[in-house]
């Protein structure tokens, strides 16, 4: 994988892991429990947002071209 990919990974994975941090301590402040309903919004959004972008980048051998 190019560097410019694996930085891309990292910031976007970052970024990701801020917003699901902020929302489960938002959760928590507000006094709801953690359960699977509560925690089911940051797994969807760890899959929409990292499954595309293992299946262009990794998947593909790092071309970032789509195979049809």
């Amino acid at each position: 994988m190019k560097f410019s990919v694996i930085i891309r990974f990292v910031i976007i994975g970052m970024l990701w892991l801020m917003v699901s941090v902020w929302y489960v301590m938002r959760q928590h402040a507000a006094g709801v429990d953690v359960t699977l309903m509560t925690l089911f919004p940051v797994i969807a959004s760890g899959i929409i947002v990292f499954v595309p972008l293992y299946k262009k980048y990794v998947k593909n051998g790092g071309n970032g071209k789509t195979v049809k």
